[in-house]
């Protein structure tokens, strides 16, 4: 199975994420929190769902932290989805596939 989310980090954000043409979503997640590992399947499927009219992105807090701590990341998973280098939107705790999409979808 293709990832059709990349993984991200301190170094690469700046690039890949802040410097996109396209939204681009940011899934910040830890191996240990289990709600990241029950949304992760949905995020992939939005993932693959909008490839090519979105960029997405997993960043893993534990072996990343500055870009978690200059978002304010305080709980797992958190959702962000950027646009011309900007928030947009965040969505924190476990939501739907479905939710995830509505967000995605508002931005392309």
């Amino acid at each position: 199975m293709a990832n059709f989310a990349k993984e991200v980090n301190d170094t690469d954000f700046e690039t890949d994420v802040l410097g996109s043409e396209k939204p681009v979503l940011v899934d910040f997640w830890a191996e240990w929190c289990g709600p990241c590992r029950m949304i992760g399947p949905s995020v992939e499927a939005v993932a693959e769902e909008y490839d090519g009219k979105a960029g997405f992105f997993k960043m893993n807090v534990d072996e990343n932290m500055n870009v978690p701590q200059r978002y304010g990341i305080r709980g797992i998973p958190t959702l962000i989805l950027f646009k011309g280098g900007q928030e947009q939107e965040r969505i924190v705790g476990a939501v739907s596939r479905d939710a995830i999409a509505k967000v995605v979808g508002k931005y392309i």
